[in-house]
Protein backbone atom coordinates (compact mmCIF):
# COMPACT_ATOMS: atom_id res chain seq x y z
CA UNK A 1 0.00 0.00 0.00
CA UNK A 2 1.14 3.46 -0.69
CA UNK A 3 2.64 5.16 2.44
CA UNK A 4 0.68 8.90 1.62
CA UNK A 5 2.85 10.24 5.05
CA UNK A 6 5.97 10.39 2.65
CA UNK A 7 4.07 10.33 -0.75
CA UNK A 8 1.47 12.96 -1.88
CA UNK A 9 -0.19 12.25 -4.97
CA UNK A 10 -2.98 10.31 -6.58
CA UNK A 11 -3.22 6.60 -8.36
CA UNK A 12 -5.90 6.54 -11.12
CA UNK A 13 -6.42 5.60 -14.77
CA UNK A 14 -4.75 7.54 -17.74
CA UNK A 15 -7.87 8.42 -19.87
CA UNK A 16 -7.31 8.75 -23.91
CA UNK A 17 -7.24 12.54 -23.55
CA UNK A 18 -4.19 13.08 -21.29
CA UNK A 19 -2.09 10.92 -23.08
CA UNK A 20 0.33 13.57 -24.07
CA UNK A 21 0.86 13.73 -19.65
CA UNK A 22 2.28 9.81 -20.69
CA UNK A 23 4.30 11.01 -23.11
CA UNK A 24 5.58 14.00 -20.90
CA UNK A 25 6.23 12.01 -18.18
CA UNK A 26 8.43 9.17 -20.64
CA UNK A 27 10.32 12.32 -21.30
CA UNK A 28 10.85 13.40 -17.99
CA UNK A 29 12.84 9.73 -17.08
CA UNK A 30 16.27 10.51 -16.67
CA UNK A 31 17.98 8.26 -19.49
CA UNK A 32 18.91 5.22 -16.91
CA UNK A 33 15.20 4.80 -15.88
CA UNK A 34 14.26 5.30 -19.44
CA UNK A 35 16.98 2.25 -20.20
CA UNK A 36 15.80 0.21 -17.55
CA UNK A 37 11.63 0.55 -18.84
CA UNK A 38 12.51 0.14 -22.36
CA UNK A 39 15.07 -2.63 -22.08
CA UNK A 40 17.21 -0.32 -24.18
CA UNK A 41 18.42 3.17 -24.80
CA UNK A 42 15.33 5.42 -26.32
CA UNK A 43 15.57 8.89 -26.94
CA UNK A 44 13.24 11.20 -27.43
CA UNK A 45 11.95 10.11 -30.72
CA UNK A 46 11.33 6.44 -29.58
CA UNK A 47 9.30 7.82 -26.81
CA UNK A 48 7.43 9.90 -29.40
CA UNK A 49 6.83 6.88 -31.35
CA UNK A 50 5.94 4.39 -28.97
CA UNK A 51 3.50 6.64 -27.25
CA UNK A 52 1.36 6.58 -30.85
CA UNK A 53 1.59 2.87 -30.19
CA UNK A 54 0.05 3.07 -27.11
CA UNK A 55 -3.01 5.14 -28.96
CA UNK A 56 -3.60 2.77 -31.49
CA UNK A 57 -3.46 -0.62 -29.31
CA UNK A 58 -5.92 -1.00 -26.33
CA UNK A 59 -3.57 -0.35 -23.84
CA UNK A 60 -5.01 0.90 -19.86
CA UNK A 61 -2.38 3.13 -18.35
CA UNK A 62 -2.75 3.87 -14.82
CA UNK A 63 -0.65 6.83 -13.32
CA UNK A 64 0.75 8.56 -10.04
CA UNK A 65 -0.16 12.19 -10.51
CA UNK A 66 1.34 14.82 -8.40
CA UNK A 67 -0.21 18.15 -9.25
CA UNK A 68 -2.14 16.65 -12.12
CA UNK A 69 1.55 15.88 -13.40
CA UNK A 70 2.24 12.15 -13.87
CA UNK A 71 5.08 10.96 -12.25
CA UNK A 72 4.50 7.21 -12.57
CA UNK A 73 3.07 4.84 -14.86
CA UNK A 74 1.66 0.95 -15.44
CA UNK A 75 0.65 0.38 -19.03
CA UNK A 76 -1.64 -3.04 -19.14
CA UNK A 77 -1.23 -4.04 -22.79
CA UNK A 78 -2.75 -7.26 -24.78
CA UNK A 79 0.18 -9.39 -26.31
CA UNK A 80 -2.85 -9.66 -29.25
CA UNK A 81 -5.29 -8.19 -30.77
CA UNK A 82 -7.94 -7.38 -28.05
CA UNK A 83 -8.05 -8.67 -24.65
CA UNK A 84 -6.56 -11.88 -24.48
CA UNK A 85 -5.66 -14.50 -22.32
CA UNK A 86 -2.56 -12.96 -21.82
CA UNK A 87 -0.97 -9.42 -21.30
CA UNK A 88 2.00 -7.41 -20.77
CA UNK A 89 2.58 -4.96 -18.15
CA UNK A 90 4.96 -2.45 -17.97
CA UNK A 91 6.77 0.23 -15.02
CA UNK A 92 7.85 3.52 -15.31
CA UNK A 93 9.00 5.87 -12.08
CA UNK A 94 10.54 8.80 -12.13
CA UNK A 95 13.80 9.35 -10.14
CA UNK A 96 12.28 11.21 -7.24
CA UNK A 97 9.55 8.81 -6.62
CA UNK A 98 11.08 5.51 -6.74
CA UNK A 99 11.59 3.18 -3.87
CA UNK A 100 8.21 4.83 -2.51
CA UNK A 101 5.46 2.02 -2.71
CA UNK A 102 3.69 3.80 -6.18
CA UNK A 103 5.44 0.54 -8.38
CA UNK A 104 3.34 -1.92 -5.75
CA UNK A 105 0.31 0.24 -5.67
CA UNK A 106 0.57 0.43 -9.58
CA UNK A 107 1.11 -3.47 -10.13
CA UNK A 108 -1.63 -4.36 -7.31
CA UNK A 109 -4.17 -1.82 -9.85
CA UNK A 110 -2.98 -3.71 -12.62
CA UNK A 111 -3.56 -7.10 -11.35
CA UNK A 112 -7.14 -6.56 -11.23
CA UNK A 113 -7.68 -4.39 -14.38
CA UNK A 114 -5.76 -7.58 -15.70
CA UNK A 115 -8.44 -9.85 -14.03
CA UNK A 116 -11.08 -8.00 -14.12
CA UNK A 117 -10.82 -7.98 -18.17
CA UNK A 118 -10.35 -11.92 -17.92
CA UNK A 119 -6.49 -12.00 -18.74
CA UNK A 120 -4.98 -15.21 -16.82
CA UNK A 121 -1.36 -14.29 -17.39
CA UNK A 122 0.66 -11.51 -17.11
CA UNK A 123 3.86 -11.22 -18.78
CA UNK A 124 6.65 -8.73 -17.22
CA UNK A 125 9.86 -8.18 -18.68
CA UNK A 126 13.16 -6.31 -17.26
CA UNK A 127 16.53 -6.60 -17.98
CA UNK A 128 18.76 -8.74 -15.01
CA UNK A 129 20.15 -5.50 -13.59
CA UNK A 130 16.43 -4.09 -12.62
CA UNK A 131 16.76 -5.18 -9.03
CA UNK A 132 13.46 -2.65 -8.59
CA UNK A 133 11.46 -4.52 -10.94
CA UNK A 134 12.87 -7.91 -9.73
CA UNK A 135 11.36 -7.36 -6.21
CA UNK A 136 8.16 -5.89 -7.50
CA UNK A 137 7.65 -9.17 -8.96
CA UNK A 138 8.50 -11.28 -6.39
CA UNK A 139 6.38 -9.10 -4.28
CA UNK A 140 3.90 -10.63 -6.19
CA UNK A 141 4.88 -14.05 -6.59
CA UNK A 142 5.76 -13.53 -10.00
CA UNK A 143 7.85 -16.71 -11.53
CA UNK A 144 11.21 -15.45 -12.64
CA UNK A 145 13.12 -17.23 -15.88
CA UNK A 146 16.28 -15.16 -17.71
CA UNK A 147 16.71 -15.51 -21.04
CA UNK A 148 19.47 -14.02 -23.08
CA UNK A 149 20.42 -10.32 -20.58
CA UNK A 150 16.36 -10.21 -19.36
CA UNK A 151 14.20 -11.33 -17.10
CA UNK A 152 10.65 -12.43 -18.06
CA UNK A 153 8.96 -12.84 -15.45
CA UNK A 154 4.64 -14.09 -15.70
CA UNK A 155 2.12 -14.07 -12.66
CA UNK A 156 -1.08 -15.46 -12.70
CA UNK A 157 -4.39 -13.70 -12.41
CA UNK A 158 -7.35 -15.09 -10.29
CA UNK A 159 -10.50 -14.55 -12.01
CA UNK A 160 -12.66 -11.46 -11.98
CA UNK A 161 -15.28 -11.68 -8.80
CA UNK A 162 -17.71 -9.14 -7.83
CA UNK A 163 -14.94 -7.92 -5.15
CA UNK A 164 -12.41 -7.07 -7.83
CA UNK A 165 -14.87 -5.22 -10.64
CA UNK A 166 -16.60 -3.20 -7.50
CA UNK A 167 -13.12 -1.89 -6.35
CA UNK A 168 -12.12 -1.17 -9.78
CA UNK A 169 -15.39 0.80 -10.20
CA UNK A 170 -15.05 2.60 -6.46
CA UNK A 171 -11.23 3.43 -7.66
CA UNK A 172 -12.48 4.63 -11.09
CA UNK A 173 -15.60 7.20 -9.70
CA UNK A 174 -13.39 8.37 -7.01
CA UNK A 175 -10.77 9.16 -9.45
CA UNK A 176 -13.31 11.00 -11.56
CA UNK A 177 -15.06 13.30 -8.53
CA UNK A 178 -11.32 14.03 -7.58
CA UNK A 179 -10.31 15.13 -10.95
CA UNK A 180 -13.97 16.96 -11.36
CA UNK A 181 -13.15 18.82 -7.75
CA UNK A 182 -9.04 20.05 -8.75
CA UNK A 183 -10.59 21.32 -12.19
CA UNK A 184 -13.26 23.28 -10.47
CA UNK A 185 -11.01 24.97 -7.93
CA UNK A 186 -8.09 25.52 -11.02
CA UNK A 187 -11.12 27.30 -12.95
CA UNK A 188 -12.01 29.94 -9.24
CA UNK A 189 -8.51 30.22 -8.89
Amino acid sequence: MLDQASVDGVIRKVWPAEFTKFRDHLLRLDPESRRLRFCASANDAFIDRYCETVRRVPTLVHGFFVNDELRAAAELRPILDGWPVAAEAAFSVERDWQDSGIGTELLDRTLRSARNRGVATLYMVCLRENARMRSLARKFEAELHFEQGEIAGTVDAARPDVFSLLRESLDDGSALVTALIENSFRARA
